[in-house]
């Protein structure tokens, strides 16, 4: 089978990389010993050579052979020369390695299902959930530790060269900042107490018809504070309730390209006319759509970084696992940039908690802005059951909007929207600069064809693979 000798080729590639790793060296080796676990399955179908393999072990074999390109790549880069200056232009280095394990226990688990392998075989010990977790935040933490030592003894380096340094001297700082600060993450979606927030209620930066939203400090995070307008449910225990059952769902899409959520404050319990307010992440630059419209310069290196950052969110919400849902209305407006521009997936914050705070019912959108991000079969047929692949044409149109800057097909109506992309397959052009294999998964991304669409977790792997060759140039 050519595609499982491709992959046991690429796992050799990989092995022989990692033994030249300088940094995140830990990691590394966990992804290496991950892919060990992995060989041992695709030997097994590559033996059974007289067999042909079942379509769902066709694809998963194809998305695990991208996934290893996409693991070569991230770890050749801890390989080369000139690493501080790498490690400085991807200060996230831990999200990566977590998108790519995310990415081998898939594969893991398809493969597993497709071969019915039991529970009790030691490959199931590598991907077990806890140990994994367990095993990546001891490898994180010795990564981390040696990141500031590394970068501690070029900060020495750095103070002693010509003053046209400085900049790089403040890249490390910040750097060992981030290292140092707590994740956004550990903070527990929780009841909060009126004494834990900071903020000043003067006026609102932001105002909508149900709401005042307030700039704030929690647990020594900046926060949006969203404070309803005279609520509909005046019961403190109905909204507590409401709450309680939606912390756990808001678990499993922790990420660091999703909107965080810290919780609820209620004021005034027990008085006739409560307060209600929701603790969100502050995002300093606002929605993506008002980034791009914004005359700050992009890069398109800065854009392919965006691009992956949106697609790392979405690949979030629509992990394979038992519970994965979409999103239902992605946008550029649904995204949120923060004052790195890190962007990350908004709407899912405590959707019936918020609701039962809104006097208003909110109406479906039918404008021709929301039209423009339907997929050719929604234009066409209202009753077409929204999927995975109707979002991630959506998600095509917000890709688009950050390679072109631009608002999608604006000036068109909803006829013309029907005529050009459902009857003629249009899409809107990307600009002649765009590099070729961004455009491609842009393009891909759009395609009339739900089936030939990719999934969102193909899409991290390419594009983690499209900013690496980026930063290379």
């Amino acid at each position: 089978m050519d595609i499982a000798t491709n992959i046991l080729d690429l796992a050799k590639s990989i092995y022989s990389l990692v033994e030249n790793a300088k940094a995140n060296k830990k990691r590394c080796q966990r992804v290496s010993k991950r892919v060990k676990a992995l060989e041992n399955l695709v030997k097994s179908i590559e033996q059974r050579s007289a067999v042909q393999p079942a379509d769902d072990i066709n694809k998963a074999l194809n998305e695990l052979s991208i996934t290893l390109k996409s693991a070569y790549h991230l770890i050749k880069k801890y390989t080369m020369s000139h690493l501080v200056k790498r490690i400085l232009m991807s200060s996230s280095h831990g999200d990566e390695f977590n998108g790519v394990n995310e990415r081998l226990n898939d594969a893991f688990q398809n493969l597993a299902l497709a071969l019915q392998v039991e529970h009790g075989n030691e490959v199931y010990k590598v991907f077990e959930l806890i140990s994994r977790q367990k095993e990546d935040e001891v490898d994180g933490k010795e990564d981390d530790a040696e990141l500031k030592r590394m970068l501690a003894e070029y900060g020495e380096y750095v103070e002693a060269m010509q003053r046209d340094l400085e900049e790089i001297k403040t890249s490390v700082s910040k750097i060992v900042e981030m290292l140092n600060k707590p994740s956004i993450i550990s903070v527990k979606i929780r009841m909060i107490r009126q004494e834990d927030l900071k903020f000043d209620q003067g006026p609102p930066f932001m105002t909508t018809p149900t709401a005042m939203v307030y700039k704030g400090q929690f647990c020594g995070f900046t926060v949006a504070i969203k404070k309803y307008i005279d609520p509909s449910i005046p019961n403190p225990r109905e909204v507590r309730s409401l709450f309680e059952k939606e912390v756990d769902t808001m678990k499993r899409f922790e990420s660091p390209n999703i909107l965080r959520m810290f919780g609820i404050c209620i004021l005034d319990e027990n008085t006739p006319k409560p307060q209600y307010l929701i603790i969100m992440e502050y995002c300093e630059k606002g929605s993506l759509r008002a980034v791009l419209d914004s005359p700050c310069e992009l890069s398109w290196i800065r854009k392919a970084c965006m691009c992956l950052d949106a697609a790392q969110g979405l690949y979030r919400l629509h992990l394979t696992e038992e519970k994965s849902k979409v999103h239902g209305s992605i946008s550029s407006s649904k995204f949120l940039v923060d004052e790195n521009f890190r962007v990350k997936l908004g709407g899912l914050e405590l959707a019936k908690t918020e609701t039962s705070l809104r006097r208003m019912t909110k109406k479906k959108d039918n404008s021709v802005m929301s039209l423009c991000y339907s997929s050719p079969q929604l234009l066409n047929d209202i009753n077409h059951t929204y999927n995975k692949e109707c979002e991630m044409y959506s998600f095509g149109i917000v890709l688009w909007e950050i390679a072109t800057r631009k608002k999608p097909f604006e000036g068109f109506t909803s006829d013309d929207l029907h005529n050009k992309v459902f009857k003629e397959k249009y899409q809107e052009p990307l600009p002649p600069d765009c590099p070729e294999a961004l455009g491609q998964l842009i393009d891909n991304c759009r395609e009339f064809d739900e089936a030939q669409r990719l999934s969102a977790g193909v899409l991290v792997d390419k594009l983690c693979s499209v900013v690496v060759q980026l930063e290379q140039r």
